[in-house]
């Protein structure tokens, strides 16, 4: 694990919520609010937590993997693939554009260094990181594998069947992450279908389950470095990640009617003005 370098770490959050800002923009397409929200994760894994390799491979043996099951939120794994060395920066420029390697979801047919699975079919990535979790255990690998879901996703069926088979069968090499924005596509999640104790659910599926606010850096970082601590114990860990959608935008933040929608050119503006230029812009 590379040292903590936190005003770097956070010069990164700020850089890759301009580009995320801007591929939505210049496309007049994308899902913005949940991408600047879970930014400080994406920077977290890639920059200071993750074991990874610097070439792709598909297998991703030996070394740390990542799975991202909300795939609406691709402009933030896009950018953030992009600093960290997987495909030139200028790329983000194409994102939603026809014959683009960067599609409004994750795939895999365009061969997209980073990316192992298609998703954004919500309620799926559990299921394919624990996959891979178990073929990490066959294989003896002793790498971990990393999960993002949505809290809106909780309402699919088959993330709750995949969490009783993930504890059953002691998958302890898995750390699953929840957006936890209170903000889905249709309005607020407690509106929509309310989850409830969603603590008390997942631990009662046999999960070690612990909460951070996932805007605060240092604090997410500490979570996370204490979920893997709790690894190889029997069971599979559950970081329930309380975020604000939009956060960095002020007229973004907290509301669901920025899941999906692009910034006019004025939103743009006033956006960007709000996110200093740290690393350069594509």
């Amino acid at each position: 694990m590379p040292t903590l370098d936190l005003p770097h770490l956070q010069k990164l959050c700020t850089q890759i919520r301009r580009d995320i800002v801007r591929q939505v923009y210049n496309c007049q397409s994308g899902h913005p609010g949940g991408s600047l929200g879970c930014t400080e994760l994406f920077v977290a894994l890639y920059f200071h937590l993750m074991k990874r390799n610097p070439g792709f491979n598909m297998e991703g043996k030996g070394e740390d993997l990542f799975f991202l099951s909300n795939g609406h939120i691709s402009p933030a794994w896009y950018a953030t693939l992009a600093r960290a060395g997987y495909f030139d920066v200028k790329e983000l420029a194409t994102f939603r554009q026809i014959n683009s390697r960067l599609q409004g979801h994750p795939a895999t047919h365009e061969h997209l260094p980073g990316v192992r699975v298609a998703s954004g079919s919500l309620g799926q990535g559990l299921s394919v990181a624990i996959g891979a979790a178990l073929s990490k255990k066959l294989n003896k690998d002793p790498h971990t594998v990393y999960v993002l879901m949505g809290d809106g996703e909780q309402q699919e069926g088959q993330v709750w069947e995949a969490s009783m088979f993930a504890a059953h069968h002691k998958v302890d090499n898995l750390i699953a992450t929840i957006d936890y924005n209170g903000q889905q596509i249709d309005g607020p999640v407690d509106q929509v279908m309310s989850l409830k104790n969603l603590k008390a659910k997942w631990e009662s599926f046999g999960w070690t389950v612990l909460e951070c606010n996932g805007n605060n850096l240092p604090e997410l970082i500490t979570t996370m470095e204490k979920a893997k601590s709790l690894l190889g114990q029997g069971k599979p860990v559950l970081n329930l990640m309380k975020t604000v959608m939009g956060y960095g935008v002020d007229f973004m933040m907290g509301s669901h009617k920025w899941h999906g929608v692009a910034p006019n050119e004025e939103e743009f503006k006033k956006a960007m003005s709000q996110l200093e230029e740290t690393m350069g812009d594509f």
